[in-house]
């Protein structure tokens, strides 16, 4: 009964096939990764630049301002007693088709002179204010630019569930990117020998100005 054989250039030629293979899927998710992100990156780029420089962007904030007379059967609606609340459901459509205010799901501040209502936004504030006794509706609105607009989409500040949504998955594509880009350099190493010095640079520079520089 013969015995087998192992041939070294078989091995070597299964190697190499299974080397091709995983390079093949890492550089298929690396450029579906890198697809998905090359927007948001340039968006977080960019950002990431007039973040840094905010003091320097001057920003000409534009306040507008309006005044309105709640009717007397919405003012009934008013008379609660309670810390927080969102404004009655028979006073929004009011506000919207008179003022342009959205105020459904957000919660209101209830005095014993007022109802205060916050109306954050990126790029920019918003702020409703009724008075209890009188009806005498304030709305005042502050649009700081699409600078600041931007800059708060960076951050996620006031931009609600779906873009916090978005960032999560944008950085889960981010990751995947990272993650192949890295295995795709230690496959191709052995040709090229400054590959880990230059990533190694990545990562050392970054520390040093942490160490040396911020205290």
């Amino acid at each position: 009964m013969g015995r087998a054989v192992n041939h070294p250039a078989m091995d070597d030629l299964k190697h190499s096939q299974r080397r091709a293979g995983w390079l093949k899927t890492l550089h298929h998710w690396h450029w579906i990764s890198s697809a998905v992100c090359l927007l948001g990156m340039l968006l977080f780029s960019v950002t990431g630049i007039t973040l840094n420089h905010a003091a320097d962007i001057a920003a000409r904030p534009q306040v507008e301002q309006r005044t309105a007379q709640l009717p007397a059967e919405l003012l009934t609606t008013l008379e609660r007693n309670q810390a927080t609340a969102p404004l009655p459901a028979a006073l929004q459509p009011w506000l919207r088709d008179t003022l342009a205010v959205n105020a459904a799901g957000r919660e209101a501040e209830w005095s014993a002179d007022e109802v205060y209502l916050p109306l954050p936004r990126p790029g920019g504030d918003a702020w409703l204010r009724i008075d209890r006794a009188s009806g005498a509706v304030e709305y005042e609105r502050t649009d700081r630019g699409w600078v600041s607009y931007l800059n708060d989409l960076h951050k996620g500040r006031n931009t609600g569930t779906a873009w916090r949504w978005f960032i999560d998955i944008f950085a889960a594509a981010c990751l995947m990117f990272s993650l192949t880009g890295l295995l795709i350099l230690k496959y191709h190493a052995g040709n090229r020998p400054a590959t880990w010095p230059v990533v190694g640079l990545g990562v050392v520079i970054p520390a040093l100005l942490v160490l040396l520089f911020i205290h």
